[in-house]
């Protein structure tokens, strides 16, 4: 693989983090978690922003690089 692709593909995975953290952010999700629960819902909420990012990633580099 060569350098540019890198630098393309870490480009368009970090801008998806900060677009799917920047969404997240707009969800009130402690209406939906149980009190006394923090350490395990910024796990969650953190585990969430990534898969997010990482799926909307790759579906944006599997469209650029198939067509």
């Amino acid at each position: 693989m060569e350098l540019s692709h890198f630098l393309a593909k870490t480009a368009v995975y970090l801008i998806c983090l900060a677009a799917s953290w920047y969404g997240m952010s707009a969800v009130d999700y402690e209406k939906m978690l149980r009190k006394n629960h923090v350490v395990q819902a910024q796990i969650l909420y953190v585990l969430i922003i990534f898969s997010l990012a990482y799926l909307s990633g790759s579906f944006i580099l599997a469209f650029i690089y198939r067509i």
